[in-house]
């Protein structure tokens, strides 16, 4: 059994510990409440983006008649056999299962599309780093042209599965600017057909207890403002029990607040934009106009999973600190007692000692 010299030091030690990882949880909290506020704030954006273009939809001629063919190509649907894969994970650890969760669903889903080409656009350095060691990084060859264009780069597939993108630090300081790229690049490759589907792997944030790993299909578009999940994993009752422990300790809301709710109602109201009985007079064609805020519908997409995504890790994190303030604290209280429970014997057997010497004389 260790001497009480060494259970004082183990104690010191264990209490540093505590101490770092309360403050680790207060700082995830505070980062929380702003994701949050930025994730919700958005909302309405995208729900009034989904009400223009049903609004335009009613207006325009989608499919040809001639053809019957969809006139614009993010509405065609194909034989998924190319399929980009965006996993969005975290940049650092001390996040519970939030990273592992990710990587989970994002095994099942290559899992269950076995067979297909896969590109998988890795957001986030813990999942980058993991699938990197497990599947090889796509290349590409510069063809010569002899058009006169520039040399245009020809994939060289070694693979079913490759790792396609790479974007460190997208996440620390997310901008729509970024999101704005990645989608831009994405519907490209679709327009240019060397992608059939595009799914997203991301944390669905709605609150501190409701929150869900999702696998949603963002290309081809089905239907305006419908979230397309084909996969998803629920919190289960233990997690929600110790998320909105560590949300009322670190004093965050679980209850929408009044902002929240203004937030909720105008959302509310720009959903009712495309089905107003109304007769809106455009300055564009309104063929122009769709063909132009269609792309910015997909990025808006991306941009909304990547702000809830980030929500999703600091409520992940906090909740993972909150339990570790919690059992540093137990084990501060089991050592507190085996180290009194040890100078206490230490004390009788002095005692023993000096009466068994006294008897002695």
């Amino acid at each position: 059994m260790a001497n009480v010299l060494d259970l004082r030091r183990r104690i010191r030690s264990v209490k540093n510990t505590r101490q770092i990882t309360r403050a680790m949880k207060m700082v995830s909290a505070a980062k929380l409440r702003r994701a949050q506020e930025r994730a919700i704030t958005s909302r309405p954006y995208a729900a009034m983006l989904a009400s223009v273009l049903e609004s335009l939809k009613r207006r325009i001629e989608i499919v040809d008649p001639d053809t019957g063919e969809v006139r614009h190509p993010l509405l065609k649907t194909r034989e998924e056999k190319r399929i980009l894969l965006v996993v969005v994970s975290g940049d650092k650890g001390f996040a519970g299962g939030f990273n592992t969760n990710i990587i989970k669903a994002t095994t099942h889903f290559l899992g269950s599309n076995d067979g297909k080409e896969i590109d998988v656009e890795a957001i986030g350095r813990k999942g980058r780093d993991l699938f990197r060691r497990r599947y090889p990084a796509a290349r590409f060859q510069e063809i010569e042209s002899h058009d006169g264009h520039a040399p245009r780069p020809e994939r060289q597939r070694s693979s079913q599965i490759e790792v396609i993108g790479d974007h460190p630090g997208l996440l620390e300081k997310l901008s729509f600017d970024a999101a704005r790229e990645l989608g831009e690049e994405i519907v490209d490759r679709y327009v240019h057909e060397e992608i059939d589907a595009v799914y997203i792997v991301y944390n669905e944030f709605k609150s501190v207890i409701q929150q869900r790993v999702v696998v949603e299909r963002i290309l081809p578009i089905i239907e305006f403002g419908r979230h397309e999940i084909t996969e998803s994993q629920e919190m289960s009752a233990e997690e929600r029990a110790r998320a909105a422990e560590a949300a009322l300790t670190a004093g965050v809301s679980l209850q929408p607040g009044e902002a929240e709710a203004d937030i909720q109602e105008f959302e509310d109201e720009a959903k009712k934009f495309g089905t107003a009985e109304v007769d809106y007079i455009y300055e564009q064609k309104p063929r122009e106009i769709f063909d132009a805020i269609l792309p910015r519908y997909v990025t808006s997409q991306i941009y909304h999973a990547l702000l809830e995504s980030v929500a999703a890790e600091h409520a992940a994190r906090m909740t993972a600190m909150d339990s570790a303030t919690n059992n540093a604290g137990e084990i501060i209280d089991s050592l507190t007692l085996t180290m009194n429970r040890v100078r206490q014997a230490a004390i009788t057997r002095e005692i023993i000692e000096i009466v068994s010497g006294a008897a002695a004389l």
